[in-house]
């Protein structure tokens, strides 16, 4: 972990005396860590003992005139940011965007990965408003540590302890280990909707991020494999390091799938190609006629997986498809159909998962049918397992 930045935040939880050995640990594993107190957090262990153990100076308090900004300075950089302990308090602060001690100020400024470690009684982790916080969190990609069940402060058995610091340990050391095992493999992946014009100033598309797609090449990349991204109209920077191929309409995206397939080992149709398209582009702006309607006749894409079925390359095709009704029975028709080895499927009518979400909740059915439902998972962990998958088909090949 050299030259790893951790913002290590400590909220106010008698658990945060747990928190000395786990940022003892990661300094000794090379990590550079700044602590981040919360409000109180300072009443159950001292700045200066973290600072002792950090070897860096720490953040308790927003009224420090030598520290003004410290909050913007503290996460420039950095590379995770971790609580551990989260109390319900700065849980409920996280999920509504307040912003009124340096621990929650620091969450507000940074932007990258944010890993969770609660601990609290109990009754307050079984909560409603504990639990919809969490969801919330959840939602905007935050990943989180379980307590454990056991004895806890007062007194009761139950779930709420903070997890084992090697538990916790280990969770962060994996964000940084640099896999190889996809060295070698050959990934092409399409993401993003597509623009199907209408006049030029119209189209028809979807409410499709790209996120789901992006965050398999990013996660491709990081574990030594090579991507080919074909893109449709986002708002993402293409992941570093990939071959990244724009395009707009569903017949650009389809050419540049069929000309790059024989040089991929893995095709992956992330992208939410428009089915349909308008039978005639209007060569000027369509004008408003009053209370006049309009009727559009559109035409049938081009299927981009059954035109690659057709072809029988002997590549691992991987599908997906965005439900709003029979999820299981349409993803498997469409399996079958187009002769897929993995189809990932996912109910966008459910509220906070699917489209323009960091996260989702999907179900991934292979070629024998095996159904696996994963639970809310943001979309770089559902890249990482559905990557798992795909390297045991190319291993069984």
């Amino acid at each position: 972990m050299k030259n790893i930045k951790i913002i290590f935040g400590v909220s106010a939880g008698i658990a945060a005396y747990k928190a000395l050995e786990l940022v003892r640990l990661l300094v000794k594993e090379g990590a550079e860590v700044r602590v981040v107190m919360s409000a109180n957090a300072d009443k159950f262990v001292t700045p200066l003992t973290f600072e002792a153990l950090s070897r860096s100076p720490v953040y308790y308090s927003l009224f420090d005139a030598q520290r003004s900004m410290e909050h913007i300075r503290v996460t420039e950089n950095a590379d995770l940011l971790v609580v551990a302990p989260a109390t319900a308090s700065i849980l409920a602060k996280m999920a509504n965007g307040l912003a009124d001690d340096p621990l929650s100020c620091s969450h507000l400024a940074f932007k990258g990965p944010v890993l969770v470690a609660p601990a609290m009684n109990q009754e307050m982790w079984g909560h409603a408003a504990v639990k919809q916080n969490i969801a919330t969190l959840k939602s905007r990609g935050v990943e989180f540590i379980d307590p454990e069940p056991g004895e806890l402060a007062c007194g009761v058995i139950g779930q709420g302890r903070l997890a084992d610091i090697n538990v916790i340990l280990d969770k962060i050391k994996n964000y940084f280990i640099q896999r190889d095992d996809l060295n070698s493999i050959r990934f092409l992946i399409t993401a993003g909707p597509t623009h199907e014009a209408i006049d030029p100033v119209r189209y028809l598309s979807n409410p499709s991020s790209g996120k789901m797609g992006y965050a398999l090449a990013e996660q491709v990349m990081a574990r030594g494999g090579e991507a080919i991204l074909i893109s449709g109209p986002t708002n993402l920077k293409p992941p570093l390091g990939v071959d990244f191929k724009p395009c707009k309409k569903a017949d650009e995206m389809n050419c540049l799938v069929q000309e790059h397939l024989e040089e991929c080992d893995v095709l992956v149709m992330a992208a939410a190609v428009s089915d349909f398209a308008a039978e005639n582009l209007e060569k000027e702006k369509i004008k408003k006629q009053g209370d006049k309607g309009l009727t559009l006749k559109l035409v049938a894409t081009k299927d981009i997986l059954l035109e690659v079925a057709k072809r029988n390359l002997g590549k691992v095709i991987v599908g997906f498809a965005a439900e709003t009704q029979n999820l299981v029975e349409s993803a498997l028709e469409k399996l079958k159909k187009k002769n897929l080895d993995l189809i990932v499927a996912n109910d966008i009518s459910s509220p906070g998962i699917g489209f323009q979400s960091d996260s989702n909740k999907v179900t991934i059915i292979d070629r024998e049918q095996n159904i696996e439902n994963l639970p809310l998972k943001s979309k770089h962990e559902i890249a990482d397992l559905l990557l798992d998958r795909i390297l045991s088909i190319v291993k069984s090949i």
